[in-house]
């Protein structure tokens, strides 16, 4: 049985389990405590009205404190364990495990959006935080799914790029990596341009905004676009159009460990076996959010290549 007062004390296990350090779970932990407490004073676990008893975590609890509550979800997210696996390992059974993850989910992402980490999710402009340069970078990001029964389906969510069937976000990040923009969850074969086009959004004017080729015509008024030069087709680059193409590559790669830094959380990154209505496009955005939330206490820092 797991139980955070025991793992706490093993940092390394405790970073390799939830994705984040003891430090991080702690400044976390109060605004957590706060949405649980906040959902318990007017709503049972099960979601109804809340008429009779306060709250109370009954003897042999398998979650007896809130840090035991918060671990659960943030191992359940970062290890992509079954629910039977995760109830065995919390020592409860399967159906209680899956109401306590998609509520403890649902307040953890509340927590994050409380403070400010989760990415923007629909079209209006990205306005700039204090202290950022102006210079977003954006590409697409696919996560497989488990092979759909309806033929339709599974035309639609086929990815030819990734040789199985998945869904896509567009993410667009900041010059310090954090993610301020997470489009909709769609279909893994479209077009990462399309997707960016139906999205509809905009950047603060005279930024720049860094792309890969797969953005190929994509355009934002009043923002300036940088991206690699295209081979022509029977064609070679010029000795300086490669270097360029080099250069940009290295400002670029920061939107690929931004990916890499979300999908850490193995929810995001392995096939996602959870089919409740809209979890595959929230869960997303919470890992985001973490991602966002780690960055304050482990920023990531590069050589400046680009004014």
């Amino acid at each position: 049985m797991i139980r955070y007062h025991e793992l706490s004390q093993h940092p390394s296990k405790f970073l390799a389990m939830t994705g984040s350090t003891v430090e991080e779970f702690q400044a976390l932990l109060p605004h957590f405590q706060r949405r649980f407490e906040e959902y318990v004073a007017t709503t049972t676990l099960d979601g109804k009205p809340r008429t009779r008893r306060e709250y109370s975590d009954y003897k042999n609890s398998p979650l007896p404190t809130l840090e035991d509550k918060l671990l659960f979800i943030l191992i359940y997210l970062k290890q992509e364990t079954t629910q039977e696996v995760h109830a065995t390992l919390f020592d409860m059974y399967q159906p209680d495990a899956n109401t306590w993850i998609h509520l403890l989910h649902s307040l953890l992402n509340q927590t994050l959006a409380d403070l400010g980490e989760l990415p923007e999710r629909d079209a209006k402009a990205v306005q700039p935080e204090e202290g950022d340069l102006e210079v977003y970078f954006h590409d697409g990001t696919e996560r497989p799914i488990p092979r759909p029964t309806d033929p339709e389906t599974q035309k639609q969510y086929y990815s030819g790029k990734k040789k199985q069937h998945t869904v896509k976000n567009i993410i667009v990040i900041n010059a310090s990596c954090k993610i301020r923009l997470l489009t909709p969850t769609c279909e893994g074969k479209k077009h990462d341009k399309k997707v960016a086009d139906e999205a509809g959004y905009t950047l603060p004017e005279g930024s720049i905004l860094v792309q890969d080729t797969g953005f190929q015509g994509f355009t934002i008024a009043g923002v300036r676009i940088l991206q690699p030069k295209k081979k022509p087709r029977g064609k070679e680059l010029t000795p300086a159009e490669k270097e360029d193409n080099r250069l940009i590559s290295q400002i670029r790669i920061r939107v690929e460990h931004a990916i890499g830094g979300v999908k850490r959380y193995r929810m995001v990154k392995d096939k996602i076996r959870n089919w409740v209505k809209n979890f595959r496009d929230k869960v997303m955005e919470t890992c985001c959010g973490l991602h966002n939330f780690r960055l304050n206490f482990r920023p990531w820092h590069y050589e400046l290549l680009l004014v």
